[in-house]
């Protein structure tokens, strides 16, 4: 179907479809005329992103910013890079950060229980 009638089906306006298709919301599908048309696929993706949009009260920009975050290793490095330095991330603790830190509350704990010489 042309854009017109997914736009209706959908419930939204051409240009708001154009806009999503713009972000890489969905694929970009051209007949030889270079009309979009969009198939059940393409309409069940649309819906999806916007019940994405709704639940988590997010803009189609934001999903497609999230979607190239999950799909650039760079990009994702350096959000988390920022999430950590603005404290909205914790740096994941590493088994052998886990285990220095056992070792310190053991050295610790045998200090404090030790009797005191006292000659």
């Amino acid at each position: 179907m042309r854009i017109t009638e997914a736009a209706r089906r959908l419930g939204m306006s051409p240009r708001m479809l154009r806009y999503r298709e713009a972000l890489g919301l969905l694929p970009p599908i051209r007949n030889q005329g270079a009309h979009r048309r969009f198939g059940p696929e393409e309409l069940s993706a649309v819906a999806q992103g916007v019940e994405l949009e709704k639940r988590f009260d997010i803009s189609p920009a934001e999903l497609a910013f999230a979607l190239r975050v999950l799909s650039e290793p760079a990009v994702a490095q350096a959000v988390r890079d920022l999430g950590l330095r603005i404290g909205r991330l914790q740096a994941p603790r590493r088994a052998l950060d886990f285990e220095k830190e056992k070792a310190l509350r053991l050295l610790q704990g045998s200090t404090q229980s030790r009797p005191r010489d006292r000659s």
